[in-house]
């Protein structure tokens, strides 16, 4: 079955997004498939997206290093 993704606006998918109870319904693996493929390119990737990431997860005992 072939989905027609042009009836699926920015706004439907930004609301889903930000609704709880929607989001609940992605497994993990979703979220994760989600979220490693989200950033346009590499040049979006930092060492400060990366540190807030960590800190907004509560990641201890690793550190971003800028190289």
């Amino acid at each position: 079955m072939k989905l027609d993704y042009t009836s699926i606006t920015r706004q439907d998918f930004m609301h889903y997004f930000r609704d709880d109870e929607m989001l609940n319904q992605l497994t993990t693996d979703d979220r994760i498939e989600i979220f490693q493929q989200v950033l346009p390119g590499s040049s979006y990737i930092s060492q400060e997206l990366l540190g807030n990431l960590l800190r907004d997860y509560s990641v201890n005992g690793l550190q971003v290093l800028e190289l």
